[in-house]
């Protein structure tokens, strides 16, 4: 038992750990290939035609979906949350969208794949790159506000707004959809899940299968803006 009473794992021999480590190995690599059968299957998806021109507001002018391939042969497109009825509106983009694109890197790597890389959301340009600056973010946001698209692809809803990795194929100037993944799908692209899932702890979210006694919280609750947290800490006081 810890100090702060915490059930932390019982401490054992380096022999004793080495087997446990093994045994934890095993189905790590079985994870692994799966996901690689699984991401075989995804390249075989087939295509969808995107029939429809669409026109996005951009700090550069009106672009064309088959403008954001900037000549590239595949695009990946964050469907951000960023509308009247998601949290933060009209001056701030969601939270968990917000958490997400935190993670999105230099994307040189994804063009030296032949593979571009966007953020489209409902809200008008200003609100986006007022909110962009605010985040400290380089990556291309353009606006949908005047178009059908996020409804044409189901982000929109008479029910709100959702968030997805949507994902393109161009063929000469057709544009094709061949994926898309939202919700925990999402997950991989925001590593600070995947390094807490690391931790003897895990993610503190009540809905994980962890031992009796580990600190858990409702997830979703504890997601900041990356300028909140400290604000947040203010209000709370140290733990």
């Amino acid at each position: 038992m810890a100090k702060a009473g915490i059930p932390y794992p019982k401490i054992v021999s380096k022999a004793q750990w080495e087997v446990a480590h093994r045994k934890m190995l095993v189905k790590e690599k079985a994870a692994t290939h799966a996901r690689d059968a699984l991401a075989a299957q995804r390249r075989r998806m087939p295509r969808l035609r995107m029939e429809k021109n669409y026109i996005f507001d951009g700090p550069e002018g009106p672009k064309s979906l088959l403008d954001f391939f900037n000549g590239r042969r595949q695009l990946i497109l964050y469907s951000f949350m960023f509308a009247p009825t998601v949290n933060g509106w009209p001056k701030a983009g969601c939270p968990g969208c917000s958490f997400v694109v935190d993670h999105i890197g230099n994307t040189d790597h994804l063009h030296a794949r032949d593979t571009s890389f966007v953020l489209v959301s409902r809200a008008p340009l200003k609100n986006i790159e007022r909110y962009k600056k605010r985040m400290g973010w380089k990556l291309p946001w353009y606006s949908s506000a005047k178009n059908d698209f996020n409804r044409d692809i189901g982000v929109t809803t008479d029910k709100g707004e959702d968030h997805r990795f949507n994902v393109f194929l161009r063929d000469g100037e057709d544009v094709f959809y061949t994926y898309h993944t939202h919700r925990r799908g999402t997950e991989p692209m925001a590593y600070t899940w995947n390094l807490l899932d690391l931790t003897p702890l895990g993610r503190q979210e009540k809905w994980e299968d962890s031992p009796k006694g580990y600190p858990q919280t409702p997830p979703y609750e504890w997601w900041r803006r990356h300028d909140e947290y400290k604000i947040d800490l203010v209000l709370r006081g140290p733990r």
